[in-house]
């Protein structure tokens, strides 16, 4: 695996839509040989950082300086690496102004008089400085984006040490919720065999099925009790609005199974309360996406 860093001259000046339609090229193929980096624009000037396997970003390299958006296209460097410095993105893209990459620990005043193809190639030690700082704000920006609760990049290598072992815990209980779950399923179908093997044969009463749907009930809830504990390690769901669909969904099933000749009536209607305030959280967090 290598990393390629290279800097190019825009023929023209980039639009903000301009560079999102790029972004979206860039992440649709790149993402489709397991290449991934960050592309960064500022002052008519592209600086791009492909991470993947040899060939395959050899490749992508040759069909990019052939690219009419651009010229001047410089390699900056080559290196091989063992771990990816950008592993989250297809392609992650920054659009800096100069005040923030001058501010950049290290840079000085690189980017007034030297942010172009040539610059890079004769200022080579400012690609360190500058590739920690986008990793560092790139991981800020998936964090906050990706909603995840621990996730694996973080500035601080304790907290990122903590978190990967959290996250192992996590898996653990997941495997555990699953055996759960399988021998949840088994009493489903111990419960039903048990039921029509009894006189009448092959007949459930209101109470048998009442049984049944209790046993399938801890089932469903077994089942997002799973969603939660994976919750932690995912990335694609919010977790307030999981949580609040699972609560929902877990009392909705409760109320099916009620049997509302022996509960108080303050109970189902305690219930009741519940049920509308979490419908109407649900509604709130939807209608706020």
């Amino acid at each position: 695996m290598i990393r390629l860093t290279y800097a190019s001259t825009a023929i023209k000046d980039f639009s903000p839509e301009n560079l999102l339609e790029l972004l979206k090229t860039c992440r649709t193929n790149n993402g489709a040989n397991n290449i991934t980096g960050i592309l960064l624009y500022s002052h008519g000037t592209f600086f791009q950082v492909l991470e993947g396997d040899e060939t395959v970003v050899d490749n992508t390299f040759e069909s990019i300086k052939k690219d009419k958006r651009h010229k001047d296209v410089t390699l900056i460097d080559k290196l091989p690496i063992t771990e990816r410095e950008f592993p989250y993105w297809s392609m992650g893209f920054e659009k800096l102004e100069s005040k923030e990459l001058n501010e950049i620990d290290g840079l000085n005043n690189f980017f007034e008089k030297n942010f172009t193809p040539a610059g890079f190639a004769s200022h080579k030690h400012i690609i360190g400085p500058l590739l920690a700082h986008l990793r560092s704000k790139l991981v800020k920006q998936v964090t906050v984006e990706s909603h995840e609760e621990l996730p694996m990049q973080h500035e601080d290598p304790f907290i990122q040490f903590l978190h990967r072992t959290i996250r192992l815990g996590v898996k653990f209980l997941a495997l555990l919720m699953v055996i759960v779950i399988l021998f949840g399923i088994i009493d489903v179908v111990y419960v039903i065999f048990d039921k029509i093997s009894q006189p009448p044969f092959m007949l459930l009463s209101i109470n048998d099925m009442l049984e049944t749907f209790g046993a399938f009930l801890a089932v469903l809830i077994a089942i997002e009790i799973f969603l939660n504990i994976t919750l932690y390690i995912r990335s694609d769901v919010i977790p307030v609005k999981l949580v609040v669909a699972t609560a929902l969904m877990a009392i909705s099933r409760k109320v099916i199974v009620f049997d509302y000749k022996k509960l108080p009536a303050e109970y189902v209607s305690a219930s009741a309360l519940v049920l509308v305030a979490l419908g109407i959280t649900y509604w709130l967090i939807q209608k706020k996406e």
